[in-house]
Formats: C-alpha cells, sequence, structure tokens
C-alpha cells in the first residue's frame, strides 16, 4: 500500500509529515523503508528501563496480533491489509506515534522518524 491508496485525511497526513521533514533537513528526498524498518526494530532502554523495540508489543509479522510488554493487553494487527482499520484515522495515528516513540526512545520521533516508520508499515 502506498501513500496514495491512504485515505485523503491520511494523504493530508503524509504530505504534512513531508513539509515538516523538509523544514528539518534540506537533504529530505523522502521517505524510506529501510529506515522505517530500522526505527521499528531498533531496540533501546524505553521508558521504563527496559530493552525495547517496536517489534517487542508489535510482533516483527505486521499481519498477526501483538502483546503490549507494559500492560500485556493484545495489540490488534498493525498491518493495513490484514486489519483494514489501521492508519485511517489522524488522530488515532498522531497519538499512537507520539506515546509509542516516548515509550521506545523516551521521546517524540521527528517528522522524517514517523514517515519512514509509515511507509514500513504501509509496504511491509
Amino acid at each position: 500500500m502506498e501513500a496514495k491508496e491512504l485515505n485523503t485525511q491520511m494523504q493530508e497526513y503524509m504530505n504534512t509529515l513531508k513539509a515538516e521533514a523538509k523544514q528539518e533537513s534540506q537533504n529530505f528526498t523522502g521517505f524510506d523503508y529501510a529506515r522505517g524498518e530500522k526505527i521499528f526494530t531498533t531496540e533501546a532502554i524505553g521508558k521504563k528501563g527496559k530493552l525495547i523495540s517496536c517489534v517487542s508489543c508489535h510482533t516483527n509479522d505486521l499481519s498477526k496480533s501483538g502483546m503490549n510488554e507494559h500492560t500485556n493487553k493484545v495489540i490488534e494487527p498493525l498491518s493495513p491489509t490484514t486489519n483494514p482499520q489501521r492508519l485511517t484515522d489522524v488522530k488515532e495515528v498522531t497519538k499512537w506515534l507520539r506515546r509509542n516513540f516516548k515509550d521506545v526512545y523516551n521521546r517524540e520521533g521527528t517528522a522524517t522518524e514517523k514517515g519512514d516508520v509509515l511507509t514500513y508499515i504501509l509496504n511491509k
């Protein structure tokens, strides 16, 4: 799934992230699957002091359910192909990107990082 297959609201969000990414770096040329994969799979000392990555909760197979490391709640599949409701609501997407970057990396993600992660999820 590419950005053109996103709903209008999400296309606009991706365009906003692109504009912000260009402001972050004049060298920005577009979002990148490989960078998104690296962000998604790299472990860091998370907010609870434990080594964690996005994979810790979402698994490597985005078509399968995951389990929240902190709450032990089931997380529905992240893949929009498997779970068509994923990546359809900008408010939800921005909330979870903010929360998950803080959980794993103890900071908010940059526009480039957010766009890269979304590109990875969309195309995995």
